[in-house]
């Protein structure tokens, strides 16, 4: 993600839901009459989100699985309501972490970046500085210890900044943007790919299932959505109703 104030486009956003296969879900919509105007992906399991945006609100927000303890708790609390109530409320969601595996969670708006981690026993906030992060399960990782940040970090750092959001297909707005978030051509067996694919002993698949990108600012939003990332041509805007772009 890349956050620059002084920007056409001050937040830009891409998001990787990486999942087993065989867990069912549903492209961005507007699903949940709670969040009046939220629209996200819907993981059809837990009913929750991996990233939500409220457009009336100049919000996004987006979830990553941490690393640390597992919650002990019976009533185990699903990550994919951390996105919504965040992109709703603007904060970090009033919750009881103890209930929660560990995460990352990522609260953007035109005001500011923010970046929550629960490791299971604490707590840290992060406001982030205007620049350009790559964000992993480990956090804000250092490129000399992930591969995967040490290659896309300065690559979508140095890529043409889109500008204001604005119609047409998401090949032309995004540009380098798009073909990064793709996965700039790297296999899966790369240890610098940046989308996955793992088949684990048990015979379970474990992949990048779909890609998203955001673009924030004070005229309006942008959102679009990769939900096939072997096949690049499947890019298309998210349909962001009319009563929610504020």
């Amino acid at each position: 993600m890349s956050f620059d104030p002084d920007a056409e486009a001050p937040v830009l956003l891409a998001g990787i839901r990486d999942e087993f296969v065989g867990r069912p879900w549903m492209s961005p919509g507007a699903y949940w009459p709670r969040y009046q105007g939220v629209l996200g992906g819907r993981d059809l399991l837990a009913g929750g989100t991996w990233l939500a945006v409220d457009p009336a609100a100049r919000r996004c927000a987006a979830l990553l699985n941490g690393q640390g303890l597992l919650t002990t708790a019976r009533n185990r609390a699903t990550r994919g309501d951390l996105p919504l109530l965040a992109v709703s409320g603007g904060e970090m969601p009033l919750v009881e972490l103890v209930r929660y595996d560990p995460f990352h969670l990522v609260l953007a708006g035109l005001d500011g970046v923010r970046l929550w981690t629960w490791t299971g026993d604490k707590l840290t906030e992060e406001k982030l500085r205007p620049g350009t992060y790559v964000i992993v399960n480990a956090g804000l990782a250092d490129p000399d210890e992930n591969p995967r940040v040490a290659r896309f970090q300065p690559a979508f750092a140095k890529a043409s900044r889109p500008g204001r959001p604005s119609g047409g297909n998401p090949e032309r707005y995004w540009g380098d943007w798009l073909t990064l978030a793709s996965g700039d051509g790297l296999p899966y067996e790369d240890p610098a790919a940046l989308l996955v694919r793992h088949e684990l002993s048990d015979g379970r698949l474990f992949m990048s299932l779909s890609v998203s990108l955001v673009a924030l600012s004070e005229p309006g939003v942008r959102y679009d959505f990769l939900p096939a990332p072997d096949d690049p041509g499947t890019w298309h805007p998210v349909d962001i109703p009319r009563e929610a772009r504020g």
